[in-house]
């Protein structure tokens, strides 16, 4: 329970009868200690019960009074509580029940708990209602346990009677497994508040607990165990300390604190004694204080001093009040009770020293007696310590141990040096015991010391206590250490099945010591592990997850590729080169770990690729004169090319087939021979015994011995190489599948091989021990023929399988495996060039890639030109340009000249390494429809197994009844066999064939191969599905909602049109825009930015004019002035005199040529006299910065820039000395595939809609360019999450189209998200379908290419399933009467066929191309059109109710219509093939009264 105290203020009180109304009402209700209401200060202070009301409900009850209440301060503050013990006598006439109850009816009792024995009632009470006395009233018969009821909170005295209320609680504790298990429970626990001591001993698996019973019950100790994971139950009930029995009448009758003190004084000068305890099983200073601060709260003693160095304690007593016995007891009942004092001899005459005598002066003549035990000393080596919690352990479970008297470990030394008693342990007793412990322990060959004293030597004592310190500062050392050093590793996890598994892993090792997360992925079967490495290590994770019955393995390589490195070091000779290498490299900045193994010659290095890079590290070690190389990593994609199972398949096979094809042979030789008997039998009408003797005088049909023919002896023969050779592979999976109960594919072909060879070898023995005369027909043709086509089958499967991760192995392939690093000096002049593996290219390497040659890093061009050829990774057929500035992708192609770039991202972080991982991760998944198949496959085996089996009885039960049916479609029947032979033979082959011819195979094969075929094709195209589960879900999609900025629109403001304003004589249009970018080129605005771009690209110049005086006013503009720009424009005008030169010339062909050079001589000649640099002055911006600057905007110029705002454009004007010459339109322009993208979802049936945080008018006008009618504007980020949430719940699947880190969560909210390849990483790891061309075609491209992989994965599934529901009824013999029978290698063949026919149409998916937007364009020629204002629907906000078009009529419409058409053919062409607009928050600088209702937030 918990006490707090609130302040209501009460308006409406008149007089004292009000306060005593509210006191009595509010006093009365239940949890109210007490209430104080002031007419004065119009308040009322109340004390609670916080768990049985709270400040809301005093509040409304003081309300209900009629009184108006309010609360000033909402937080109420806890009220501190006093504790008092009552010693209850044996004989009360009051239960411990009724004396509790009796007492909580008491106002200011805030809780009552009685002791385990009955004998003590622990009372919390608030001091400020009611003091101790009163309390003693109300229960007659109690006493006070302890003296001096009424203590404040802290005192000297309080802390001795808490002491003296501990508890020891032992309680068993099961479910620990190590020493992590036992330093959680102590931590845990440890910190709950009445807690004093804890140990959890692993060994006994239990804990010993000292706590106080009025802070803590026992109930809640072991509560908080059970939390921790574990289970708990108490051994024996909590018993008082034998502490609080100590002379209990002694202590009660001491007198009232002042006269104690009094007494203390006195007695210090009268009779205090002295007497000196030896005190063994002391470990560290907490023992020391343990011990002086309980014995010093003694009334009886003076005082204390305890050295652990000497083992003693000299302790100031008064006789009169106690004894040197008791005195003893009392200590050795300082928890943790395993104190062992004794007393030196005439003790009590030593006791009369003075209060300060030195400890070193008592004599000890213990040292003398001969009684005392021989203790030797003993060195154990431990391996496997890990930290100091191991240390501690360790040392806590040994010096518990009969006979230990003190025991050190180090975990430096990794060793433990133990001091014992030889007569009660042994030193083999002592390494047996800690290797129990679960670490590795041996007798060091140091001998062992033998020691003639009690004391164990200074020596080994100094040892012990200099690294007392050191253990105590770890705990904060550890975590300060702990929050630095957190590692992350990953475990590969097999045999997960379900979302369960993964929570129980999850939830399992969240509890485990040091593991600060963990994360399973189900589908890839990885858990990623964040751990501290100083607590636990990932072998340990490992072992954790095995022992909750999954498989795991740490996986090495997967790193996060941040700066791991693997070398190989030559020239090591001894361990100290390993010393010195590890040493140097530890000391290096940015190296955080490193490890050298001698015994391979390998290092592990960790380092931060921020600080350092692997060619530094590798130069540290070759500086310390060792030879370095890297450990080469398998780049080839050898994994997925399935080399292996193609190899193992093929050997298969040609076994099979060798021993098979003398089994055929024999096989046919046999059928002919039968059919010509059976042909002589028809025309000769032999008789039987004729026939007999025919058929044994047959070579193949010549008996060995009897029963025994040649033909079955070959037949055995042959078949068992295949059975032991070409079977193993399927004997081993069928094992295997049977051990964790399952059935696959292998348990029926086993099951179907093994029948059919153990049934014919039974059936020859039983021939041979009957000496039948006419030979038994045998199924020893069977096994050979089905393991022919079996592997056969799974030989061109694995050759498939392999085609269908081509598309991964090669983008493998295209990481370049070396690279050219140049070194650069001043002006970028080439000093040196090395060739470097690829992976020791670190960021910010300059790299040189010469025509031809792969990039082997993403990087950015500082220098030269080239064209590039990306597209195996991006799709993109024609090469792109590339200049300084540009980007460029790891894996592409330099095409024609030299390039020299600076790496911006290397090793696994480059473009390309993504994109592997990426597919890598999308194929390994399962698509749902799979989930379907693998139910299927799981009831398929038992079913088949159960069909057989009935057909088996079904046959041999026809047979007997209507033989004539078995007679005539069997094959191959002779009379010479009898009638049940041949019915049970036909029974066993048609229930072989069954087993035979049913193939789950194919239904697995169903979706994976057409899902790793899909995502290979995507990816070659440039877009990357993560997996089978987007794949599957983008056909359903109903809905596709696109982002505005930077998806539908290329998120960057462009100039659309430049009006100019004064005439071309006066100021040239050329010379206006060369004022007007140079003036914009110190601007970092958007906006300005895009108007110097579009100036440099009219003038074709790289370089604009000089620009002084550059003044920003937010908001409205620019002012500055303009020098230098007449070279700009000489060089201008001179590109146009020599393109007319060109063109005269072409005409004049024939004529005179000199004349027509002439006038550029002239130009030439008269350059250095005209060219006098001249100082423009220049204003650039809104409608307000004109008027400040006193420049009038005329109306038609004023009507232009309204025009322009109502498109959603942003207008800007420039003046030049004073004299307004341009108006420039800057819009964030539509991407020009926008709207056949658009168009062709619509035509595929999906709803297409807009989504922007933008206003609605710009909104509206994006929309109607691309033919969008349905738009959410003004949606903020968090609310787009919500809009695509909202569309979901309508019962429509959504796909949402977005680039930015805005979209990210919508993204992932969405059925499926596409990410736009240039975007954000963020936007990126959140979607489902990551487009890496900035083409809105791919979106179109995504949808389609899932629609045709899900088709193909249904073709499959009919494949697959239709093969099944025919194949197994003819097997069966369903159709013997229309003459349709199947031996087992029919059968087997029909199998291999099916899954080699399901992998062939997967593969049929690498035919698909992308539809290019010529042919998309074509067919929607004409049907394209841009919306009026009136279709569209613009909704703002979150909320639905939009702000629809208004009603328009008819009239209303056609004028519209009309007057758009109007203004379409009037306005300038650039305006009309962009009518575009912006994304006005970026640009607002500028923008002046458009802004002004503009919300984009940005």
């Amino acid at each position: 329970m918990e006490a707090k105290s609130i302040v209501i203020g009460v308006e409406g009180m008149t007089c004292n009868s009000c306060v005593q109304t509210i006191e009595q009402h509010v006093g009365k209700m239940n949890g109210i200690h007490n209430i104080k209401v002031s007419l004065e200060d119009k308040n009322a202070v109340v004390i609670y019960d916080s768990k049985l009301q709270t400040p809301a409900t005093l509040q409304e009850a003081i309300y209900d009074m009629g009184f108006d209440a309010t609360l000033p301060d909402s937080n109420p503050q806890p009220v501190l509580p006093d504790t008092i013990f009552l010693a209850i006598p044996a004989q009360s006439a009051l239960t411990s029940k009724q004396i509790c109850s009796t007492l909580l009816k008491n106002k200011g009792i805030v809780d009552v708990k009685m002791s385990s024995d009955q004998k003590t009632a622990v009372v919390t009470f608030i001091s400020s209602i009611i003091n101790g006395k009163q309390i003693i009233q109300m229960v007659p018969g109690v006493d006070l346990k302890i003296s001096a009821p009424e203590v404040t909170p802290g005192t000297c005295e309080d802390s001795s009677w808490s002491q003296a209320s501990s508890v020891v609680l032992r309680l068993k504790v099961e479910g620990m497994t190590c020493h992590s298990c036992t330093s959680t429970i102590e931590g845990k626990v440890g910190k709950l508040q009445g807690i004093q001591r804890i140990k959890v001993s692993l060994d006994n698996q239990e804990a010993v607990v000292v706590y106080q019973p009025h802070l803590i019950t026992a109930e809640e100790i072991k509560h908080q165990i059970e939390a921790a994971g574990f289970t708990a139950s108490f051994k024996k009930q909590p018993r008082p300390l034998k502490l609080s029995a100590i002379d209990l009448e002694r202590l009660r009758n001491t007198q009232t604190r002042g006269s104690e003190t009094a007494l203390k004084e006195d007695s210090n000068v009268n009779d205090t004694k002295t007497v000196v305890f030896r005190i063994d099983g002391m470990h560290c200073n907490s023992c020391v204080l343990n011990i002086q601060s309980t014995i010093s709260a003694l009334p009886s003693v003076t005082s204390i001093v305890v050295s652990l160095e000497k083992k003693s304690a000299i302790i100031n007593y008064n006789p009169n009040l106690i004894s040197v016995d008791i005195l003893r007891k009392a200590i050795e009942a300082v928890s943790p009770e395993t104190f062992k004092v004794s007393l030196p001899d005439e003790c009590e005459n030593v006791a009369l020293f003075p209060m300060l005598a030195s400890p070193l002066k008592s004599p000890h003549p213990a040292l003398k007696d001969a009684s005392q035990p021989l203790t030797q000393v003993v060195v154990i080596n431990i391996e496997g310590m890990t930290c100091n919690s191991c240390v501690q352990s360790i040392e806590g479970v040994i010096s518990q141990k009969a006979g230990v008297k003190s025991i050190h470990v180090s975990l430096t030394n990794r060793s433990g040096t133990i001091e014992y008693d030889p007569l009660q342990t042994s030193p083999e007793d002592l390494r047996s015991s800690i290797e129990d412990m679960g670490f590795d322990a041996s007798v060091s060959a140091k001998a062992e010391l033998p020691m003639a004293v009690a004391q164990p030597s200074p020596e080994v004592q100094l040892e012990s206590h200099k690294t007392e310190p050191s253990s105590k500062v770890s705990p904060t050392h550890l975590a300060r250490q702990e929050a630095k050093t957190i590692s992350k590793c990953y475990v590969q996890v097999t045999g997960m099945t379900c979302a369960s598994c993964v929570a129980n892993i999850e939830r399992n090792l969240r509890r485990e010591d040091g593991i600060h997360s963990i994360l399973v992925a189900l589908m890839a079967g990885k858990a990623e592990v964040r751990y501290n490495p100083a607590v636990i290590h990932p072998s340990a994770i490992a072992e954790l997850i095995r022992e909750l019955g999954f498989g795991a393995t740490v996986m090495e390589n997967c790193g996060e590729g941040d700066g791991i490195l693997e070398l190989v070091v030559r020239g090591m000779t001894c361990a100290s080169c390993v010393h010195k290498i590890e040493s140097t490299l530890m000391k290096t900045n940015g190296v955080l770990y490193c490890s050298v193994a001698l015994a391979t010659n390998k290092a592990h290095i960790k380092y931060d690729p921020e600080i350092i890079g692997p060619r530094d590290v590798m130069q540290v070690v070759k500086d310390l004169g060792f030879t370095t190389s890297l450990v080469k990593k398998d780049r080839s994609a050898s994994h997925l090319d399935h080399k292996q199972e193609i190899r193992q398949w093929k050997r298969s096979f040609v076994v099979s087939l060798v021993f098979c094809i003398p089994v055929m042979g024999l096989m046919i030789y046999m059928m002919v021979m039968d059919s010509q008997l059976s042909d002589a039998h028809a025309h000769h009408n032999m008789s039987s015994e004729e026939m007999e003797a025919l058929h044994s005088s047959m070579v193949l049909e010549y008996q060995l011995l009897p029963g025994l023919s040649v033909m079955n002896f070959l037949s055995f023969l042959l078949c068992v190489p295949v059975q032991v050779f070409g079977g193993w592979h399927f004997y081993i999976q069928a094992y295997k599948a049977l051990k964790h109960k399952t059935a696959n594919m292998d348990v029926l072909i086993v099951l179907a091989t093994s029948i059919a060879f153990v049934y014919s070898f039974v059936i020859l023995l039983v021939a041979m021990a009957e000496k039948a005369k006419v030979n038994p027909v045998t199924f020893f043709d069977t096994p050979p023929m089905l393991f022919v086509f079996i592997s056969l089958g799974r030989w061109l499967e694995h050759v498939a399988k392999g085609k269908t991760s081509e598309a991964l192995a090669r983008l493998i392939s295209l990481q370049a495996t070396e690279a050219t690093i140049v070194t650069l000096g001043p002006d970028n002049v080439l000093l040196s060039e090395e060739q470097v593996d690829v992976e020791l290219v670190q960021r910010g390497d300059i790299v040189k890639v010469i025509p031809g040659g792969k990039f082997p890093v993403d990087g950015r061009v500082i220098e030269g030109h080239s064209m590039v050829d990306e597209s195996l990774i991006t799709g993109e057929a024609m090469p792109v340009t590339k200049k300084p500035g540009n980007t460029v992708i790891a894996g592409s192609i330099n095409q024609n000249g030299s390039l020299l770039i600076s790496a911006t991202h290397v090793g696994a972080d480059t473009t390309l390494s993504q994109i592997v991982k990426l597919v890598e991760e999308a194929q390994t998944s399962k698509a749902p429809i799979q989930q379907f198949a693998d139910k299927l496959s799981g009831y398929f085996v038992p079913s088949i197994v159960a069909v057989s089996v009935v057909t088996l009885f079904a046959w041999i039960i026809i047979g007997f009844v209507d033989f004539e049916i078995v007679e005539k479609y069997f094959l191959g029947y002779n009379k010479s066999i009898s009638s049940a032979e041949v019915i049970i033979r036909f029974a066993f082959q048609a229930s072989i064939t069954v087993l035979c011819i049913a193939c789950p195979c194919s239904l697995g094969l169903a979706t994976p191969t057409a899902v790793m075929v899909g995502t290979g094709v995507g990816a070659q195209n440039g877009i990357l599905i993560k997996g089978g589960e987007p794949l599957e879900m983008a056909h359903k999609v109903k809905v596709v909602v696109f982002d505005k900025t930077g998806t539908i629109t290329h998120g960057t403001p462009e100039v659309t049109q430049v009006k100019f304003l004064v005439e071309g004589n006066q100021l040239p249009h050329n010379k206006m825009l060369a004022i007007v970018g140079t003036a914009e080129s110190n601007s970092e605005h958007p906006l300005g930015v895009a108007i110097t771009k579009y100036c440099k690209k009219e003038l074709d110049s790289e370089t604009l004019g000089t620009c002084t005086d550059f003044q920003v006013v937010p908001g409205c503009g620019i002012s500055c002035k303009v020098t230098n720009i007449e070279a700009l424009l000489y060089r201008k005008n001179k590109m146009v005199e020599e393109n007319n030169m060109k063109n005269v010339t072409l005409v004049k062909i024939e004529e005179n040529m000199d004349e027509s050079v002439q006038p550029a001589l002239i130009i030439d000649a008269g350059l250095p006299t005209t060219m006098t640099s001249q100082k423009y002055s220049v204003l650039i911006g809104n409608r307000e910065w004109m008027n400040r600057n006193g420049l009038l905007i005329k109306n038609e110029v004023d009507k232009a820039m309204t025009e322009h705002e109502r498109r959603g454009r942003t207008a800007v004007l420039a003046a030049v000395d004073g004299v307004l010459c341009g108006l420039i339109a800057i819009a964030d322009t539509v991407k020009p595939e926008a709207e056949l993208a658009v168009y062709t979802l619509k035509s595929m049936g999906l709803e297409v809609v807009l989504m922007t945080g933008d206003n609605s008018k710009t909104a509206r006008s994006i929309a109607s360019q691309v033919g969008i009618t349905k738009v959410f504007a003004e949606v903020l980020p968090s609310h787009k999450v919500a809009k695509v949430k909202q569309l979901q719940d309508e019962g429509r699947r959504v796909a949402m189209v977005g680039d930015g880190i805005n979209d990210s969560p919508a993204l992932a909210m969405a059925n499926v998200g596409i990410a736009i390849g240039t975007g954000t990483d963020v936007a990126i790891e959140a979607a489902d379908v990551v487009l890496i061309r900035d083409d809105l075609m791919d979106v179109v491209a995504s949808i389609d290419l899932s629609r045709k992989t899900v088709k193909r994965i249904r073709i499959n599934f009919v494949f697959a399933l239709i093969y099944n529901l025919i194949g197994v009824p003819i097997a069966a013999g369903v159709f013997l009467p229309i003459g349709l029978v199947l031996q087992p290698w029919m059968g087997s063949a029909a199998m291999a066929a099916s899954s080699v026919s399901v992998v062939l149409s997967s593969l049929l998916l690498k035919m698909y191309q992308k539809p290019s937007s010529e042919k998309l364009e074509f067919r929607a020629r004409g049907q394209m059109r841009h919306k009026s204002p009136s279709e569209i629907s613009v909704h703002i906000g979150i909320d639905e109710t939009g702000t629809g078009s208004p009603k328009l009529s008819l009239m209303d419409r056609i004028i519209n219509y009309s007057r758009a058409s109007i203004n379409s053919l009037f306005s300038d062409k650039r305006s009309v093939n962009s009518i575009v607009l912006n994304e006005p928050d970026k640009h607002s600088l500028l923008v002046g009264d458009f802004g002004e209702d503009d919300d984009t937030a940005l």
